[in-house]
């Protein structure tokens, strides 16, 4: 007995567990070395994925508690109940348009659920104005995981799963 159970002890704990993380915004999956800023192209603050988005909201790719929503409403964190520390950035550079084009309904430390709506934007505003709407959605704790599988193609916002980690 003693050398089967630790034969499955021993097996179970290779197993990595899954983490899901779901679409912030809709839209279509770009790889994150294409994004024209090399804060995330290089992934200096984390590896991940960045979306072109359509629609008019972002969305908690996780259940979790925003950390901090930006002054200038473009971006937030959010850890997750699985101690996955992420973060969204709503284009580049749209730290200059202070706050113009989005619209705040989350508060910082508020818990959140898959789904939730952290902040609303106008896309059209914002492809005008600024330099990119690419959007980075980055695991700013990637040492803290094994594995990242990253998705592609289309997405909805809290439905499709845009990575999965592992630990």
């Amino acid at each position: 007995m003693g050398f089967l159970s630790d034969f499955f002890n021993r097996k179970k704990s290779n197993f990595l567990k899954k983490i899901e993380i779901f679409a912030p915004l809709s839209g279509e999956i770009i790889n994150i070395e294409d994004v024209p800023d090399v804060v995330f192209s290089k992934k200096i603050v984390g590896d991940g994925i960045a979306i072109k988005p359509s629609g008019n909201k972002m969305i908690s790719p996780i259940n979790g508690t925003i950390g901090k929503i930006l002054d200038s409403k473009h971006a937030f964190s959010i850890l997750s109940e699985d101690g996955v520390e992420l973060f969204v950035h709503f284009g580049i550079d749209t730290i200059k348009l202070k706050g113009e084009g989005f619209k705040q309904i989350a508060k910082d430390n508020q818990k959140v659920k898959i789904g939730d709506t952290i902040i609303l934007f106008d896309l059209n505003i914002l492809e005008k104005k600024a330099r990119s709407i690419l959007t980075p959605v980055v695991i700013s704790n990637m040492e803290k995981f094994k594995k990242i599988e990253k998705s592609s193609g289309s997405i909805i916002a809290g439905e499709t799963i845009i990575m999965s980690l592992y630990n």
